[in-house]
């Protein structure tokens, strides 16, 4: 066909039609491919947990802000970053290594990014003090990944694992708080003992908190050694004996219980209507409160007999996905294997 033959013709339906489900096709396809080589691609620092099921969440989200509330070493950033151009992230993590680890590896991403210094039941601290990233622009969905990083248990010289000796620390942000080896010199032994108990350490929680008080151990070590002592062998489950020590210790250090409830009411207020709310947890008193809390602001609060229904006008804030929470894959808990533990729970808000 010569330039003089050529003519503007009118797209008929059918031609835009076959367009439309192209580029929806070709949106699709990207999508795949950006999940595929999330999990083909190896984190040195921390492999991001569930990373494929949030991208698949939030990929098709609005344009607007999403609040990584446990930004890490930015895996999960770098996944919806990367899948979904129409998304920025303000990234929030109180350890000063996951920040610096995060802003590295964010750097591509470095105009739609902004991490903070804070934890997240700081959220309405950070909203206000970053509007100028938000530029009035909808926050649309918040992610929050509790516990504690693979780097934060690799790390010996955090003192979260007994895997290495270590000073006996494990703070998140080792600038501020007490160690705790500082928590056991001054708590009374029937405050661990419950303690203990409150994490899933019930029939020798006694005896070991009497061990601890007693040997005042400043190292992971030594802290291991005094479990071992409180505990009979024959006594001890499948699983190293000290591991649900470790777990109390670093969430009274941490301050990890009053934290989680915070930071779910300031993560729900700072969505945006129709937003989403992701939540992965670890162990069972984790899941338990986010469970509980999607559940009270499903139901509004309201305490009415089902069978005369609601006559409290309780209004519901969010709509739970589903009732049980998602697990990891059978694949990924083979690459994984710290994703055995993972529960993905998710809801949306609703309007008032």
């Amino acid at each position: 066909m010569t330039g003089a033959q050529l003519q503007y013709r009118p797209r008929t339906t059918r031609s835009l039609a076959i367009a439309t489900a192209k580029r929806e096709s070709s949106s699709a396809l990207s999508l795949v491919v950006a999940i595929e080589r999330l999990r083909m691609a190896p984190d040195s620092y921390h492999e991001p947990v569930l990373a494929s099921e949030i991208v698949e969440l939030f990929a098709s989200l609005p344009a607007g802000v999403v609040i990584d509330a446990t930004l890490g070493g930015g895996g999960h950033a770098d996944a919806l970053l990367t899948a979904a151009s129409q998304l920025r992230v303000l990234g929030v993590d109180r350890d000063p290594d996951a920040r610096d680890e995060a802003t590295r590896r964010l750097r591509a991403h470095e105009s739609r990014v902004r991490v903070v210094g804070t934890t997240f039941a700081e959220l309405s601290d950070v909203l206000r003090d970053n509007e100028d990233f938000l530029r009035g622009d909808d926050v649309v969905a918040v992610l929050m990944d509790l516990g504690v990083s693979s780097h934060q248990l690799d790390d010996a010289r955090r003192g979260f694992s007994f895997r290495a000796d270590a000073p006996l620390d494990m703070r998140m942000d080792p600038t501020h708080g007490e160690t705790a080896s500082e928590l056991l010199a001054r708590i009374d032994q029937h405050e661990l003992a419950r303690l203990l108990r409150n994490n899933g350490e019930s029939r020798f929680a006694g005896s070991i908190a009497k061990s601890l008080i007693e040997r005042q151990p400043q190292t992971t070590y030594e802290l291991n050694e005094a479990v071992e002592r409180a505990v009979p062998r024959a006594a001890r489950r499948r699983g190293h004996v000290a591991t649900r020590v470790f777990q109390a210790l670093r969430i009274a250090v941490n301050d990890e219980e009053d934290q989680l409830s915070e930071g779910l009411e300031a993560a729900l207020n700072a969505l945006s209507v129709s937003g989403l709310m992701a939540v992965i947890s670890y162990h069972s008193g984790e899941d338990r409160v986010v469970k509980s809390f999607f559940a009270e602001q499903q139901s509004g609060g309201c305490r009415c007999s089902p069978e005369l229904g609601c006559v409290c006008g309780a209004i519901s804030r969010v709509k739970v996905f589903k009732a049980s929470a998602q697990l990891a894959s059978a694949t990924e808990v083979a690459a994984n294997p710290r994703a055995r533990s993972a529960r993905l729970r998710v809801a949306r808000k609703m309007a008032p």
